[in-house]
C-alpha cells in the first residue's frame, strides 16, 4: 500500500500493479546516488524514481511479524533506529562501549548516558559493500552521538569481520577489548530488552540459531544457558552434529539429512527399513563414502548443536529445498509454512526426542524424531502433517527440557533467543506452554531474535564485566 502521498500520485499512473523493491541487488545495500542507481539496477529496474536530494544515510525497511499476541521485529531499521532503548537497572553508570555484532544482519551498538544506541540493519558483512557501509555507519554514528568508547566489544568468532574491525580499534586506540560468547549475547539482548535488572540472578537462556562459536571450540546453537549479565554456565544442548563440507553444509540442506540420519540409525537398518524411501535413494546418489570418512575423521565436518541445521536436515529429508537453498533460512520459512495448516492438529502426534543427562551437562537427541518421521513418510503421510509433527516434537522438547532445568537450578524466569524464534509455531508454541507453568518467559520484540541483537548483547555483557572488575578492585 502506498504510505506516502508521492507514491499515491504515482499509482494513479498506473493502471496495473507494480512492483517497488528497496533498490538494491541481493545481498547488497541500497543504492543511494542516483548514477550509482543507473548503473546497478539498469538490468532490473524498468522506472526509476530520482531526486535532486542526496541521501546521507541509507535504511532498509524494517520488517515485523505479529507472534505470541505481540508485533516482533526481525529487522530492525527505517521508522525504528537509531532510538535509544534505556539500560536495565543498574547499568546507569557504566563505561561508555562501542560493540561490533556479528557477521550476518549486522547492528552495531553504542552504549552511554543511560542508553543504548542500536543501529539500523546493515546486513551480511561478507558483501564488500555491506562492509564498506558498515564502516560509514560506525564513523558517522560515533560522530552524530558523541561517542567515545573505552570498551570494544566483540563475537568470540575470531574469523568474523565484525570481531577483526573491532580487535583492529582496540589496537590502534589502546581500548579494552570483551570477546563474547555468541548465544550468552543472544539471551542478555533479550533481558536487556524487557529491563531486567544488573543484579538479578541467573535465569534460564534458551539460544536456537543457526550456529555461533562455542567456548569448547565447536558451533553451537541448541542451547540452554544459566545466564546473567556477566556470566553464564551450559546447562544442556541439542546433539552436535557434522556438518559435513564446513559452510557447504549450511547451503546444501541433503548434508544435515546425512549427517542427522548417520547419528541417528544404524546403517544397516536405514537400508533394510527405509532403502526404498526416495530421500534413501536421493542420498544414494551422493558419494557417501567419503562422506563417511569425513565424518570418522573430523575432515572439513565441524560438530555443531545447531537447531537451524535440524530444521535444514527435515527440510530436505521431505522434499524441500533439498539441493540447495537461495537465502539464509530458506527451507526452514517453507517447513513452517507447510506445518501452519496442520500445527494444532498434531499435537498428541509430536515426534518424541531423547534426554541423556551427565554429571555436567545434558544433550537432546533425536532417534525417536528420526525413525517416526521416516516411518510417515514410508505410510505416504502428508508432508504438511510431518512438518507440523516435527513443530509440535521440537516444542515439547524444549518446554519438557526447560522445565526440567528449571526445577533443578530453583528458576522462575526463562529468556528466548536465536534466529529460529522468529518461527512463529516455535515461539507462539514454547511461549505458550511455559506461561502456563508459571514461569515469566521474556521474547525479543522491539529487538530482533536474530544476529540483530547481539550487539545490544555484546555491548550489556561488556559493561557488566567491567562494572564487576571495578567492583572486585574497589
Amino acid at each position: 500500500l502506498p504510505y506516502s502521498p508521492l507514491h499515491q500520485l504515482l499509482m494513479q499512473q498506473f493502471k496495473n500493479p507494480i512492483v517497488l523493491t528497496s533498490g538494491n541487488r541481493s545481498d547488497e545495500p541500497q543504492c543511494i546516488d542516483n548514477d550509482d542507481a543507473h548503473t546497478r539496477l539498469c538490468d532490473i529496474a524498468d522506472y526509476f524514481l530520482l531526486h535532486d536530494r542526496d541521501i546521507v544515510n541509507r535504511q532498509d525497511d524494517s520488517v515485523v511479524r505479529v507472534a505470541a499476541g505481540y508485533p516482533r521485529l526481525l529487522r530492525r531499521a527505517r521508522g525504528y533506529a537509531p532510538t535509544p532503548l534505556p539500560l536495565p537497572e543498574g547499568f546507569g553508570d557504566c563505561s561508555p562501549v562501542l560493540a561490533m555484532g556479528a557477521e550476518l544482519k549486522n547492528t552495531f551498538c553504542l552504549i552511554q548516558h543511560g542508553k543504548a544506541i542500536l543501529s539500523q540493519h546493515m546486513g551480511d558483512l561478507e558483501q564488500a559493500s555491506a562492509l564498506e557501509d558498515y564502516y560509514k555507519n560506525l564513523a558517522l554514528y560515533q560522530s552524530l552521538f558523541e561517542h567515545a568508547p573505552n570498551i570494544i566489544a566483540v563475537d568470540c568468532h575470531p574469523d568474523y569481520l565484525a570481531t577483526k574491525t573491532g580487535r583492529q580499534l582496540a589496537s590502534d586506540r589502546g581500548l579494552e577489548l570483551v570477546a563474547v560468547q555468541h548465544h550468552h549475547a543472544h539471551i542478555v539482548a533479550c533481558m536487556a530488552e524487557h529491563g531486567v535488572p544488573l543484579d538479578t540472578p541467573p535465569i534460564l537462556g534458551i539460544a536456537l540459531d543457526g550456529l555461533g562459536m562455542g567456548d569448547d571450540g565447536t558451533f553451537w546453537g541448541g542451547e540452554f544457558l544459566l545466564a546473567d549479565y556477566r556470566s553464564y554456565r551450559r546447562l544442556a544442548r541439542f546433539l552436535p552434529v557434522p556438518m559435513l563440507g564446513g559452510a557447504q553444509a549450511m547451503r546444501e540442506p541433503w548434508r544435515n539429512t546425512y549427517a542427522h540420519l548417520s547419528l541417528a540409525l544404524d546403517r544397516e537398518l536405514m537400508q533394510k527399513r527405509y532403502g526404498d524411501l526416495e530421500i534413501m535413494r536421493y542420498l544414494e546418489q551422493k558419494p557417501l563414502n567419503n562422506l563417511g570418512t569425513m565424518m570418522d575423521k573430523g575432515l572439513n565436518s565441524p560438530l555443531a548443536s545447531s537447531c537451524g541445521r535440524l530444521f535444514d536436515a527435515v527440510a530436505a529429508t521431505i522434499g524441500i529445498r533439498r539441493d540447495k537453498v537461495n537465502y539464509e533460512g530458506q527451507a526452514a520459512m517453507e517447513l513452517e509454512t507447510l506445518a501452519l495448516p496442520y500445527f494444532k492438529a498434531e499435537r498428541a502426534n509430536a515426534y518424541g526426542f531423547d534426554w541423556h543427562q551427565n554429571n555436567t551437562m545434558a544433550t537432546l537427541a533425536w532417534s525417536p524424531l528420526w525413525r517416526s518421521l521416516l516411518d510417515d513418510l514410508r505410510e505416504g503421510v502428508d508432508r504438511g502433517v510431518i512438518a507440523a509433527r516435527f513443530h509440535q516434537g521440537l516444542v515439547q522438547a524444549i518446554v519438557s527440557s526447560a522445565q526440567q532445568l528449571c526445577e533443578e537450578q530453583s528458576i522462575e524466569m526463562v529468556a528466548l533467543g536465536g534466529g529460529v524464534f522468529q518461527n512463529q509455531l516455535l515461539l507462539e508454541g514454547v511461549h505458550g506452554a511455559l506461561v502456563s507453568t508459571g514461569l515469566r518467559v521474556l521474547a525479543p520484540g522491539q529487538i530482533p531474535a536474530n544476529d540483530g541483537d547481539l550487539s545490544l548483547g555484546q555491548a550489556l555483557i561488556a559493561a557488566a564485566t567491567e562494572m564487576a572488575s571495578e567492583l572486585a578492585g574497589f
